[in-house]
C-alpha cells in the first residue's frame, strides 16, 4: 500500500538531498526500509543514508528505532549525529 508521508532532511544530510523536506510517497514499511529506499535516489543519498552512516531518525518528531513502523501522513526526518564544542 502506498503511503504518502513527509520527510524532512538536517545539516549534511539536507545538502546531500538537496532539499529540507518533501513530501514522499513509498511502500516503505519501516523508517529503515524509508531509508534504503531514499539512498537509492541518487549517489550523493546513498553516501548520506548509508547503512554505515551515524544517521538518527525521528518519526512524528520523537527518536525512533529503525523498525518504527510508518503509517500515512507520517512525518520522518532524517539528521546526522548533533557535534558541539
Amino acid at each position: 500500500m502506498t503511503k504518502t508521508i513527509t520527510v524532512r532532511y538536517f545539516a549534511s544530510i539536507r545538502e546531500a538531498m538537496g532539499t529540507g523536506e518533501e513530501t514522499w510517497a513509498t511502500t516503505a514499511p519501516t523508517v529503515a526500509a524509508l531509508r534504503q529506499e531514499l539512498a537509492g535516489r541518487s549517489a550523493q543519498a546513498a553516501l548520506a543514508l548509508a547503512e554505515d552512516q551515524p544517521v538518527r531518525l525521528a518519526l512524528n518528531q520523537t527518536m525512533c528505532p529503525p523498525d518504527a513502523p510508518i503509517a500515512p501522513g507520517d512525518e520522518v526526518a532524517f539528521f546526522p549525529p548533533v557535534t558541539g564544542g
